[in-house]
């Protein structure tokens, strides 16, 4: 157990300081982020505690009518949302803060696609082709109302999970084959419509959709502002950086977005190198307690690590400049409750799966 605590609370620690070290880049107003990250924290250990000790079959019981729960509030969102930088992603609850249900509907995936993909099922082709088309159903409605806010990122994600439980589940390659075909077709007709038909292109998705898909592919030229100043400010900073809150540059959501840009920018390539191998280190911890887990567990485990690998990758890829922009926090780092608040989720659920799992006693 400890060697998913102690991580996580180093993580807490960098994201506490790098939070309060990007307050020079931001107003005012955000001078309290890090301190809302601490109790977000706070309550997240806590919530970690909760699951940890939870009886297994509670986790699982009632996921159905939480996958529609979760559908109805993306539904809501859409209509009472507030909206920020051009997106309807957030409830605003008064004395709370923000509540972004797509944060928590990844963990609601997870567990009723594992809960699926777990039963007992003769793989003939009927089968597997109906229980691809039962799980792409139960991925594409959330990802087409987080579609809608619009929330590029968290669709990745949604995806990215769905083919690890498939391929963790056993479907036999050759619908990866199949449905990449089919996929790769959709891709370079969406690319063609937008870079050849951009009135058609607008007139269907809407400018906010546009203007989204264009920030996207920014990175390819490297011209975007945003990228250029994270990009000098943690490339200028040398082996040991600037210092503790003296990132020299400019760059937009230092906080969220690029917040491994300030850890850089203050304190260098070999503390980030170290940061990766510490968020390797942590990968591998839990890839390692799938060892003698049943099918269900595994998938879950396999699911979580999917959505963590993706917004790591993601989130340094876009920093760095190598990975498109898509607004994916960096994992237990970036300020944000409801990010922060699911992942502790999925730890809970992580650390219950290696209490309660007989064969691991």
């Amino acid at each position: 157990m400890k060697k998913i605590i102690i991580p996580i609370i180093i993580f807490m620690i960098i994201s506490i300081i790098c939070i309060f070290s990007s307050q020079n880049l931001l107003s005012s107003s955000y001078n309290s982020l890090f301190i809302k990250q601490i109790l977000w924290y706070i309550l997240g250990f806590f919530i970690i505690y909760i699951f940890y000790k939870t009886k297994k079959e509670y986790i699982y019981k009632y996921i159905y009518p939480l996958y529609i729960l979760g559908n109805l509030l993306l539904l809501l969102v859409l209509f009472f949302g507030t909206i920020s930088n051009g997106a309807r992603c957030w409830f605003n609850i008064p004395g709370i803060g923000s509540f972004q249900p797509s944060e928590f509907m990844k963990i609601i995936l997870i567990l009723i696609l594992s809960k699926e993909l777990s039963k007992d099922v003769k793989k003939t082709f009927k089968n597997e082709l109906v229980i691809i088309l039962k799980c792409f159903i139960l991925t594409m409605i959330p990802a087409f109302l987080i579609f809608l806010e619009p929330d590029t990122g968290i669709i990745f994600i949604f995806f990215s999970i769905l083919i690890a439980l498939l391929f963790i589940y056993g479907i036999r390659f050759r619908w990866f084959i199949i449905f990449g075909l089919i996929l790769s077709l959709l891709f370079v007709s969406f690319l063609i419509l937008f870079f050849k038909y951009q009135n058609t292109f607008i007139n269907i998705f809407g400018n906010n959709f546009f203007y989204r898909m264009d920030r996207l592919l920014d990175f390819k030229n490297g011209s975007g502002m945003q990228l250029t100043n994270a990009l000098a400010a943690s490339g200028s900073a040398g082996l040991f950086g600037y210092g503790f809150g003296k990132t020299p540059i400019y760059f937009p959501e230092p906080h969220t977005d690029f917040i491994f840009s300030v850890f850089a920018s203050n304190f260098g390539f070999i503390a980030s190198i170290l940061l990766i191998i510490l968020i390797l280190y942590f990968d591998i911890q839990i890839l390692l307690i799938t060892k003698n887990c049943n099918k269900q567990d595994t998938l879950i485990i396999g699911g979580i690590l999917s959505m963590l690998l993706f917004g790591q990758i993601q989130n340094i890829g876009m920093n760095i400049g190598i990975l498109p922009i898509t607004g994916i926090p960096l994992p237990f780092i970036s300020y944000g409750g409801s990010s922060l608040i699911s992942y502790m989720i999925i730890m809970g659920i992580i650390l219950n799966i290696r209490n309660f799992d007989n064969s691991l006693k």
